[in-house]
């Protein structure tokens, strides 16, 4: 079956839906072997994938995951394709942190670096949080701390199949685009940053067919897969199964731009330490206004502030109050606490 649909697709055929989730299905079952998964990849990488194909993939990738059992109506997350290659902080990270001193309950998916200086789990493990936890735990963190963090590699378990054939060819494939979409928690609202905005209505028709109800996928006008604090960012949003594209500006959420350089990091301890800072009230200026950039849009995006703008009001208060770094705090306790009842 698998040898027989890389024929067809190599003559430029694109799978319907369930074509494609049986081709999942059999990576997912360790059913293909790593020369015929790096063939898929590559022919429909270089061909370009189709929304029935992506939907297929997700939805087998989905069914293989380890889902987090809780019962938290509205979670959001913040998880981006990462491959922008411009050495931030982890602004998603911070985001999510923040977000959950706001009262958002956040089921941050992430991994460790790939192309990145500093990956979410490894700036969550240079910080004190912990990144290796149980659905269990996970599905308590966020109940109590309104805030857990799903290490991929550890919910979806299958992907292992996929893992060898993805490093040898060494190019973005569908894999980058999906693994964003398919949150273990079934986060209802997403803020997704993509390395490469001409993906993202794919990705929003994806997500809608899938099953989440709000998201904006965000791609900084210099490329980054954050919204931008140094120029426009390029927004396609999904709400409610109707996609609108648009571009907003730091001044239009009235914040103001900064250089690129004052967020970018060269080590996961200097990722640490900004984000700490930001949390402080110490860092510099355009730190400070990404993160508030970015959770301006996370509350606007998960119904907690009518506008981008508003959100970023909100945010900022919660900032200046000391709300973001209590929560910070929290978290770190929280996490300590657990390793001295280890």
């Amino acid at each position: 079956m698998f040898k027989e649909m890389l024929g067809k697709c190599v003559q430029g055929y694109t799978m319907t839906e369930e074509e494609a989730k049986s081709m999942m299905d059999q990576i997912m079952n360790n059913e293909a072997t790593p020369s015929q998964i790096a063939s898929l990849l590559s022919i429909m990488r270089f061909r370009g994938e189709t929304v029935e194909e992506m939907v297929g993939f997700a939805t087998s990738m989905k069914e293989h995951a380890i889902q987090i059992p809780h019962h938290v109506t509205d979670v959001i997350d913040t998880c981006g394709t990462g491959g922008d290659s411009c050495d931030t902080f982890n602004i998603s990270t911070a985001t999510a942190i923040a977000l959950s001193g706001l009262g958002v309950s956040v089921a941050k998916h992430g991994n460790r670096a790939v192309s990145s200086k500093s990956g979410s789990a490894d700036v969550l493990e240079t910080m004190g949080v912990s990144i290796q936890t149980s659905p269990e735990e996970a599905a308590e963190a966020l109940a109590t701390h309104q805030m857990c963090f799903l290490f991929a590699p550890r919910y979806h378990v299958a992907m292992k199949h996929a893992v060898a054939p993805r490093k040898e060819i060494g190019f973005r494939t569908i894999f980058n685009l999906l693994g964003p979409l398919t949150n273990p928690a079934n986060a209802n609202a997403q803020l997704i940053g993509v390395y490469d905005t001409t993906f993202a209505e794919k990705m929003a028709k994806t997500l809608g067919r899938i099953g989440a109800k709000r998201a904006m996928f965000v791609t900084g006008g210099e490329g980054l897969d954050e919204l931008s604090i140094s120029t426009h960012t390029d927004v396609v949003e999904l709400n409610e199964g109707t996609i609108t594209r648009y571009t907003i500006t730091p001044e239009e959420v009235g914040l103001t731009r900064g250089p690129l350089e004052d967020i970018q990091v060269s080590t996961t301890e200097e990722s640490a330490d900004l984000i700490e800072a930001i949390f402080k009230g110490e860092a510099n200026q355009t730190a400070t206004n990404v993160v508030l950039l970015n959770a301006g849009a996370a509350l606007y995006i998960s119904g907690k502030a009518a506008s981008i703008k508003e959100g970023v009001i909100v945010a900022k208060a919660g900032l200046q109050s000391g709300k973001v770094y209590t929560q910070y705090k929290r978290l770190l306790e929280a996490n300590q606490g657990a390793a001295d009842h280890a």
